[in-house]
């Protein structure tokens, strides 16, 4: 239950960053969740070995270079995925801010129920 409630959070956090980042679109809810399945997949496969590979600068950006990883991560959802598009790094690295601050209240959220 608490798996199915982040999806649809995360599907909302990509509605609300699609409002506040420029260049960064999604067409409605169902681009939304599928988007955000594919990031979530993304993420735990290619995400999970560029991050591993490139911990050394990570560590030497304090995590910063984390958010350029998820950047690109988000870059290749929006290749794959209808009705999500992210013109550029620019929008995709600035979504991939905002959508870990987003993540940070969607995690309490879902902890708490």
């Amino acid at each position: 239950m608490a798996l199915l409630l982040q999806w649809i959070l995360t599907a909302i956090a990509l509605l609300i960053v699609s409002r506040i980042v420029p260049g960064f679109h999604v067409a409605g809810l169902l681009p939304a969740l599928i988007a955000a399945l594919v990031i979530g997949l993304l993420n735990a496969t290619v995400g999970f070995v560029l991050k591993i590979i490139t911990f050394p600068l990570s560590i030497l950006t304090l995590g910063i270079f984390l958010l350029v990883i998820n950047g690109i991560m988000i870059m290749l959802a929006s290749a794959v995925v209808p009705g999500f598009l992210v013109r550029g790094f620019a929008p995709a690295f600035w979504g991939a801010v905002v959508l870990a601050l987003l993540g940070m209240v969607i995690r309490a959220v879902v902890k708490k129920a």
